[in-house]
């Protein structure tokens, strides 16, 4: 487990081709979470992030923008950036900013990873 920054941690796990990282919120709203996320799939040099979002209880406007910009840069390596295991609120969320489809959402981290949106989290 790492600290991302303030009081927010990751749990991170290398797969073929893929990074885990398991967001685990901290009660103070930093402002480089994506940064830190990128920092550490660059450090790996896997830029196909899967992050796992079940101790994630909302997504507020300023952690979306993150995502965004996270996802764009991780884009932009040629790699991939997929959300799995969103709570229902978070996921309205993300359909009420209609980013729902240009940030991809799986029930798990294995449909995640096969790209199987048959399971998607609506």
């Amino acid at each position: 487990m790492a600290e991302v920054c303030a009081d927010w941690d990751v749990a991170v796990e290398r797969g073929p081709d893929w990074l885990f990282v398991r967001l685990h919120p901290g009660s103070f709203e930093p402002e480089h979470v994506g940064e830190k996320v990128w920092s550490l799939a660059d450090r790996h040099f896997i830029y196909r992030v899967v992050l796992e979002m079940e101790d994630v209880e909302m997504l507020p406007s300023w952690l979306i923008g993150q995502l965004v910009v996270l996802q764009k840069r991780l884009l932009q390596r040629g790699g991939a950036m997929r959300l799995c295991a969103l709570n229902d609120h978070c996921a309205e969320s993300l359909h009420f900013c209609r980013l729902d489809q240009a940030l991809p959402t799986y029930e798990c981290r294995e449909d995640a990873v096969k790209g199987l949106r048959s399971h998607a989290v609506h």
